[in-house]
C-alpha cells in the first residue's frame, strides 16, 4: 500500500508539473539524497556543484493520418529489378515491354470499370455487408433512386445520381403535366446535361484527344492560321454535343434565364466538341474526304461561336459571367480569330470585361491564357512573358501547367531555340513540390523533357530530373507519361554522357521507370560503338529478346553490322557467333502460324562473316547457300571471310564449293579465290581435278564464240 500511495504522488507531481509551459527539476538539499562515498564513482559528490536543468515540454503535435506508412516507406529504396507495382499482383501480368504495360495498365483498369459496372446495375446481389470494420466510401454507392413517383424532389434525386435519361425524361413529363420547376433545379439539369452531353456516363476513360495545340514555325505574326486536321476518331470519344441537344431545347424554354444559365452553356459549348451526327450525311448522298473535312471544322468552329454568342446574349440581358465561362471563353479564342493578332486582341477584350464586371482571374484563367497563345505564334511569344508577370503582380503562383504552355509557346516550331527559359523555368521548379492544379500539369515533364533533347542539354535534364524526385512531383507522370519522360532521357544520355554513366542509368531504369523503345535500344549500340565497347552487345541482344524485339529488322540490321564490323578476340567472337544463331533462328520458320523474316543481302553477309571468324564452317557454308535462294551476291569480304575459316579448320572442300559458287555467280573474284585455295591448301589428286573442273562464265562465253566462228568458216 505505501508503494502504492508513492507511486500515485509521484504521478500527481508528473501531471502538475506537466501543467505548465516549463518546470524545473527541484534542486534542495532535500529533494533528492546524493551518495557520499559511492564505489562506482569512487569519489565524494559535492551537490554545490550540479548546476540546474530546464526541461521545455514539447506541443501537442497532430500527426497525419497516413504518417506512420510515409516514414516506413522512406526507409525503402525503389528496387531497379521490380515492375510497376500494379503488376506484382500476378506475376504472369509482367510486362515486357511499353506496349504490354499499356495494355496491361488498361485492362486492369477495364476490370475495376466492369465491376463498378455489374455493382451499378445489379445492386440487389450486393446487399450484405461483411466487412469489420465497415468503410462506407469502399462499399457499392446506392444508385437506385429512392423518389417514387412525379415530383421535382424526384428530378432533384435522378440529376443527383447522374442519370441523364431519365432525368430529362421527367422534367418533360412535369412540364407536360403543368407542374413548375424552379429555376435551380433547371440548372442543375443543365449542368449534368452540358458535361455529360446527351449520353450516360459511363464508368469507362475515354482516351482524350490530343489537340495539335502548336503552329508551324512562323513568325509573321499576321499569317493566317492553319486549319485543325481533321480525326477520324474525335467522332467516338469524349461527350457530344448535338444540333438542338436536350440543353438547347431546355435553355430556350426556361422562363426567366439567370447568370447560372447562361455560363452552364457556354461551358457545356466549348468543353464539348459539335460534331456531325453519326449518318446524318453518309446515309442520305456520298460525301469526299475533303467535303467532310470542311464539314466537320466549320461545325467544330461554330460551337464555339455558339458560345461566344451566348456571351454576347448575357451581356444583353445585362448578366454577369463567373470565372469558369470567362476561361472557357477564352480557350475557345484560337477557334473564333483567323489571324494572330486577332486572337490576343480577342483575348484582352475578354480580360477587360472580366474587370469591367469584377471577376477576380485564377491560376486556371492564366493557364487558359497561356494555352491560346500556343496558337498565336510570334505574338504569343511576345506576349507570353507579360501574361506570368501579370500573374506575379498578383500574387498568383505559377502551376506546372502554366510553364508547360510557356516552353509550348518558346519551343514547338522555333529553329533555333535559346535556352534561357528553360534554365529560369527550372530554376522555378526543382525546389518545389508540387499540388494538382490544372489537369494539363501532367504534361510538364514530358513537355520539358523534350526541350531538353532538342537543345541536347544534359545538364537541364539532370536539373528536370531532380525536380521530378522532388516530394510528390513524380505523381504526375502516369504510366504511359512515366514511359515517354524516361525514353526520351536514356536517349539524351546515349548522346551525350559517358558510355559508364549510360549503362548505369540503362542498369537502373530499365524494366522499372520504363521499358526500352527500339530508338532506345539502337541509342544504346550507338553509344557502345562511340565507346569502343562492343563486348557489351551479347548483353544487350539479351534484353532485346526479352522486351520482345528480337523480331525488329532495323534491330537485327545494327546487331550484325556492328558485330561483323571489326575482328575481336576468340572469346568475344564466339559470343557474337551464338547471337549470329539466335537471329538466324529468327528467320526461319519456329512453328504453324509464325511468319518467317525475309533475308536480306547484307543480314546474309554479316551471319556469315560471324560463324567464320568463330570457326563455324559448316554453319557459314550452311548461309552461303542462302545467297543463291535469294537471289543476292555475297561481298568479297564475306567470301574472303569464309576462305580464311575454311584454311583455318582445314576444310579443302568448303573452299572448293565456295570457288564453284563464286564461278556460277560470274563474279571477277572467282579467279583469286581459285588461287588462293591452290596455293593455301593440300589438296588431293581428287580435290585438284574438281576444282580444275569448275568452269568459269568467260570460259564458256569464249568456247561458244571459237564455236561460231568455225561454223561460219
Amino acid at each position: 500500500m505505501a508503494a502504492r500511495r508513492a507511486g500515485a504522488g509521484c504521478w500527481q507531481r508528473a501531471l502538475s508539473l506537466g501543467l505548465g509551459r516549463r518546470c524545473r527539476l527541484p534542486r534542495g538539499p532535500d529533494s533528492y539524497r546524493s551518495s557520499s562515498s559511492s564505489p562506482a564513482l569512487g569519489k565524494t559528490v559535492d551537490n554545490s556543484q550540479v548546476t540546474q536543468e530546464e526541461i521545455v515540454l514539447p506541443r501537442r503535435k497532430t500527426w497525419d493520418k497516413l504518417a506512420v506508412l510515409q516514414t516506413l516507406a522512406s526507409t525503402v529504396n525503389r528496387d531497379p529489378t521490380a515492375a510497376h507495382y500494379m503488376f506484382q499482383d500476378d506475376p504472369f501480368l509482367m510486362p515486357r515491354n511499353a506496349a504490354n504495360s499499356r495494355l496491361y495498365s488498361l485492362s486492369k483498369e477495364s476490370g475495376k470499370n466492369a465491376a463498378k459496372y455489374i455493382i451499378k446495375n445489379f445492386p440487389q446481389y450486393f446487399d450484405k455487408t461483411f466487412a469489420e470494420p465497415n468503410i462506407p466510401c469502399l462499399m457499392p454507392e446506392a444508385l437506385t433512386p429512392q423518389t417514387e413517383g412525379m415530383s421535382e424532389e424526384a428530378l432533384r434525386e435522378r440529376i443527383h445520381l447522374r442519370m441523364v435519361k431519365e432525368s430529362v425524361d421527367m422534367f418533360d413529363q412535369l412540364l407536360q403535366a403543368g407542374t413548375p420547376v424552379s429555376l435551380e433545379t433547371t440548372n442543375s439539369l443543365l449542368d449534368l446535361l452540358c458535361f455529360y452531353g446527351d449520353g450516360e456516363p459511363t464508368p469507362e476513360k475515354e482516351p482524350e484527344e490530343k489537340e495539335d495545340l502548336e503552329e508551324p514555325g512562323v513568325n509573321a505574326s499576321e499569317q493566317k492560321a492553319p486549319k485543325r486536321q481533321f480525326q477520324r476518331g474525335s467522332r467516338s470519344s469524349g461527350p457530344r454535343w448535338r444540333e438542338n441537344n436536350h440543353a438547347e431545347r431546355i435553355f430556350k424554354i426556361i422562363p426567366e434565364r439567370n447568370a447560372h444559365s447562361y455560363c452552364t452553356m457556354i461551358r457545356g459549348m466549348v468543353k464539348v466538341k459539335l460534331f456531325l451526327t453519326a449518318g446524318g450525311f453518309s446515309s442520305a448522298f456520298e460525301i469526299s474526304h475533303s467535303q467532310r473535312l470542311f464539314i466537320f471544322v466549320f461545325l467544330q468552329h461554330g460551337a464555339y461561336s455558339k458560345a461566344y454568342d451566348m456571351y454576347i446574349d448575357l451581356l444583353n440581358e445585362r448578366h454577369k459571367a463567373d470565372v469558369h465561362a470567362f476561361n472557357a471563353l477564352i480557350r475557345a479564342v484560337p477557334y473564333l480569330k483567323e489571324r494572330f493578332v486577332e486572337r490576343w486582341e480577342l483575348t484582352k477584350d475578354l480580360l477587360t470585361h472580366m474587370a469591367q464586371q469584377k471577376v477576380q482571374p485564377t491560376l486556371l484563367t492564366f493557364n487558359s491564357v497561356l494555352k491560346s497563345l500556343r496558337r498565336c505564334g510570334g505574338v504569343g511569344r511576345t506576349m507570353s512573358l507579360f501574361v506570368l508577370k501579370e500573374m506575379e503582380a498578383l500574387d498568383i503562383e505559377p502551376s506546372l501547367a502554366s510553364y508547360e504552355h510557356l516552353l509550348s509557346v518558346h519551343y514547338k516550331g522555333v529553329d533555333a531555340p535559346s535556352s534561357d527559359i528553360i534554365s529560369e523555368v527550372l530554376n522555378e521548379v526543382e525546389n518545389r513540390n508540387f499540388t494538382a492544379q490544372d489537369p494539363d500539369d501532367a504534361n510538364f515533364f514530358t513537355t520539358a523533357m523534350q526541350v531538353c533533347c532538342d537543345l541536347k542539354d544534359i545538364k537541364l535534364a539532370y536539373q528536370l530530373n531532380k525536380a521530378l524526385e522532388k516530394g510528390d512531383n513524380w505523381k504526375f507522370l502516369d504510366v504511359d507519361r512515366s514511359n515517354g519522360y524516361w525514353s526520351k532521357f536514356f536517349s539524351l544520355l546515349c548522346m551525350m554522357e559517358q558510355i559508364e554513366v549510360v549503362l548505369k542509368w540503362y542498369k537502373e531504369m530499365s524494366s522499372s521507370l520504363f521499358y526500352p523503345t527500339p530508338k532506345n535500344i539502337l541509342d544504346l549500340l550507338q553509344a557502345l560503338d562511340a565507346a569502343n565497347q562492343l563486348e557489351m552487345i551479347p548483353s544487350v541482344w539479351e534484353d532485346v529478346k526479352q522486351l520482345g524485339f528480337s523480331r525488329r529488322q532495323d534491330l537485327l540490321e545494327e546487331f550484325l553490322s556492328l558485330m561483323s564490323r571489326d575482328q575481336h578476340p576468340s572469346e568475344i567472337q564466339l559470343a557474337f557467333a551464338k547471337c549470329a544463331e539466335e537471329i538466324k533462328a529468327v528467320h526461319e520458320p519456329a512453328g504453324p502460324g509464325q511468319v518467317p523474316l525475309e533475308w536480306t543481302g547484307s543480314a546474309l553477309g554479316h551471319v556469315v562473316v560471324l560463324f567464320s571468324r568463330a570457326g563455324r564452317t559448316q554453319d557459314a557454308w550452311n548461309m552461303m547457300e542462302h545467297f543463291q535462294k535469294i537471289n543476292r551476291i555475297p561481298t568479297d569480304k564475306v567470301m574472303d571471310e569464309f576462305l580464311n575459316c575454311a584454311k583455318q579448320t582445314n576444310c579443302p572442300d568448303e573452299a572448293i564449293k565456295m570457288v564453284k559458287l563464286a564461278a556460277s555467280l560470274g563474279l571477277p573474284l572467282s579467279q583469286r579465290l581459285k588461287s588462293r585455295t591452290e596455293e593455301e591448301f593440300e589438296l588431293s589428286e581428287t580435290q585438284k581435278k574438281a576444282l580444275e573442273s569448275i568452269k568459269w562464265d568467260g570460259d564458256s562465253s569464249d568456247s561458244d564464240s571459237d564455236s561460231s566462228d568455225s561454223d561460219r568458216e
